[in-house]
């Protein structure tokens, strides 16, 4: 006789047939497992998505598209000021509204580079908080306010504009207004009135000068009639010297295709655009700060103020779209 035929296992039975419990995986391994993969694709995501050198070269494709985010800096922001750095410390304004790709790659930025130039600093994110168009020389006008009487002087900074040269100077600007970006350097401005992007002023030279207008809602020509005021205040404006980097001497993060500039102009501002404000800066702004925070950008410390600003519509009805 030929020997029994061992009947095959099922899977999950034993040899009698009856049921028996299979292994299980460890829940604390697949955990790892899952976590593992998890962080390698956001790694890869956030490598072919950050603005570096590949994401420019695509920027050609769809005039729709989302702007590609700013790369992490690298390497980590250095250590907090030390004793040696000198008496004077800035206040970087940062007048801001909703543009946060930006600031992710501006205040690491920022705080490496001015630390490597042992500038003392203090980084004040000026978040426009209210209902109202946005009014970038009101919120220098807070910012300045608000800077603390332990800084001397101020940058008057745009969010969108990173400083690449090391050898700009951010130093104390004690002979006069100092443009940093300067017409021949900026990507975008040349005409020689030009004083926006990066203006460095002593608290006392940006006083004489009653601040900024408050007249100014929505985009542009703000900074212009602050140039007239700089020369009515009997000040010299200086800029840098020995740049051979040209328009290579700022990285401009800003995508117009993605962020529209509000550059309406409603009833009398056409006209009123033009014209000095002789009575209004910081002897009459008007604001309320609805928090004060302070934060850690990829390292580097800044602080952020909500601002609530406040309109008299009876003097400038374009402050609104209504």
């Amino acid at each position: 006789m030929f020997p029994a035929r061992r009947r095959p296992l099922l899977p999950g039975r034993d040899d009698s047939g009856s049921r028996r419990a299979l292994p299980r995986r460890c829940p604390v391994f697949r955990l790892f497992v899952a976590a593992l993969l998890l962080g390698l694709a956001s790694l890869l995501w956030l490598q072919l998505s950050c603005a570096g050198d590949g994401a420019r070269r695509g920027r050609g494709a769809g005039a729709g598209a989302a702007p590609p985010r700013p790369c992490p800096a690298e390497p980590p922001p250095p250590p907090g000021e030390e004793a040696s750095w000198g008496p004077h410390r800035l206040a970087l304004l940062v007048p801001f509204r909703e543009r946060f790709e930006e600031l992710l790659a501006f205040v690491p930025h920022m705080h490496r580079f001015l630390s490597a130039q042992r500038v003392r600093h203090r980084i004040l994110v000026l978040n426009q908080a209210d209902r109202f168009r946005f009014n970038r020389a009101s919120l220098i006008n807070v910012g300045f306010l608000e800077s603390g009487n332990d800084t001397d002087y101020i940058a008057m900074h745009d969010v969108d504009l990173l400083p690449l040269n090391e050898q700009l100077d951010y130093g104390f600007p004690e002979a006069g207004p100092f443009h940093v970006a300067s017409p021949e350097l900026h990507p975008l401005y040349h005409y020689k009135t030009y004083v926006g992007g990066i203006l460095l002023l002593t608290k006392q030279h940006y006083e004489m000068c009653n601040g900024m207008s408050n007249r100014f809602w929505g985009w542009g020509r703000e900074d212009d009639e602050f140039y007239r005021r700089i020369k009515g205040a009997g000040l010299q404006l200086f800029r840098p010297s020995g740049i051979t980097t040209g328009y290579k001497t700022f990285q401009h993060l800003h995508d117009p295709a993605w962020r529209k500039r509000d550059q309406k102009r409603i009833a009398a501002q056409k006209q009123e655009q033009f014209k000095v404000d002789r009575d209004g800066g910081l002897n009459n702004v008007r604001y309320r700060i609805a928090s004060r925070t302070a934060l850690s950008v990829g390292g580097a410390p800044c602080t952020v103020l909500n601002i609530l600003l406040d309109c008299d519509t009876s003097l400038t009805p374009w402050c609104t779209f209504g």
